[in-house]
């Protein structure tokens, strides 16, 4: 499969491969200007916290461009270009790395103050690319980390997707499946249907399965059966943001998963790169979470699914709290508890 994102310097555009189709068909979005990614990140065209990071860097040599068109030279088109960075920083709220990957992007232009957009262009390509190689390398570090962590024999439950189309590639708790099979382990993979937008249905078993790891797809209310009938072996999923204390922000259910987990005695991991980690926000209540259209809960498809005049909760993210997280897998190493100094100290390292 070609990289999901990539950059066409030649004709200035970021192409997405369209996730909202798959596993239907393989159909290619193509962002020509900042509002057409903010678009495709507000639609789920791309989505999983490190791919919108770097969907986001990409979307900053956009920002450039379309400046570029009305200014001479960047001092003159400050406010403007900085307009559209807020604009597209601000597209969805709850992943941090968006936020992180546009303030990097900022702080190369102002270390280095090119004289001309030609060369801020050039520059934020060249960091771009960089951004997402350094992803890519660091998903195989997660993934190293974390098969030590599974056994041969074991059957790990995940939820939402966390595999190669929610990062540059490869992915981080499905890295962490692929790095164990890869080393001789025997592992099974229970995914969940991740209501309402299938990402584990469409998503997760697309990519187990094209990749050969044997997966079986399981409603989201049937998880604490499995646990309890001894089916599940360790749960593993990634996250969009780390709060300063170890409190996790993820897809929506995933708080029910490791409370069932904590229940049941099965080791509950989280997978996510150190740019997830957010040490600014301090616990879990101040993660802003976003809320999406009620009609991806009323509706399938096109298709009204409940009574005209019913209403829907629509939150996108719910908050594991750091005491049911038996352990966060990173490009460091996996950190435990307390998650207060091991994140910090994570951090200040790398």
């Amino acid at each position: 499969m070609k990289p999901h994102i990539r950059f066409d310097g030649a004709s200035g555009a970021l192409i997405l491969l369209d996730q909202r189709r798959l596993p239907a068909s393989k159909e290619y979005f193509y962002c020509r200007d900042t509002r057409d990614l903010i678009y495709a990140i507000q639609e789920m065209v791309v989505r999983g916290a490190p791919a919108l990071g770097v969907a986001a860097a990409f979307g900053c040599v956009l920002a450039a461009r379309e400046t570029a068109a009305g200014f001479s030279n960047p001092r003159e088109g400050a406010e403007a270009l900085d307009a559209l960075l807020d604009a597209l920083a601000a597209a969805r709220p709850t992943a941090v790395n968006l936020r992180r990957m546009i303030e990097r992007m900022r702080w190369v232009r102002l270390d280095r103050d090119p004289p001309g957009f030609a060369e801020l262009i050039a520059l934020w390509e060249a960091e771009s690319e960089r951004i997402h190689k350094e992803d890519l390398e660091v998903n195989r570090r997660i993934g190293a980390h974390g098969a030590e962590l599974l056994d041969s024999g074991d059957v790990v439950l995940t939820y939402c997707n966390a595999g190669e189309l929610a990062t540059a590639g490869f992915g981080t708790a499905l890295g962490v499946i692929y790095e164990a099979r890869g080393q001789g382990k025997d592992i099974r993979v229970i995914a969940c249907e991740t209501r309402p937008l299938l990402q584990g249905a469409r998503l997760t078993a697309y990519e187990l399965h094209r990749n050969g790891v044997p997966v079986t797809l399981a409603c989201d209310n049937a998880c604490a059966l499995l646990m309890r009938r001894g089916l599940v072996s360790k749960v593993l999923t990634g996250a969009d943001r780390i709060a300063a204390d170890g409190d996790t922000a993820n897809k929506i259910g995933t708080y029910g998963i490791a409370l069932a987990a904590q229940a049941h005695g099965i080791p509950f991991y989280i997978a996510a790169p150190l740019s997830t980690v957010d040490l600014s926000t301090p616990a879990g209540d101040d993660i802003p979470l976003e809320e999406r259209p009620e009609s991806e809960v009323t509706h399938f498809g096109s298709r009204r699914i409940c009574p005209e005049g019913v209403g829907a909760f629509n939150f996108a993210f719910d908050v594991t709290q750091a005491a049911l997280i038996s352990g966060i897998v990173t490009e460091a190493g996996v950190l435990f508890p307390p998650y207060g100094q091991s994140l910090a100290r994570a951090v200040e390292r790398g």
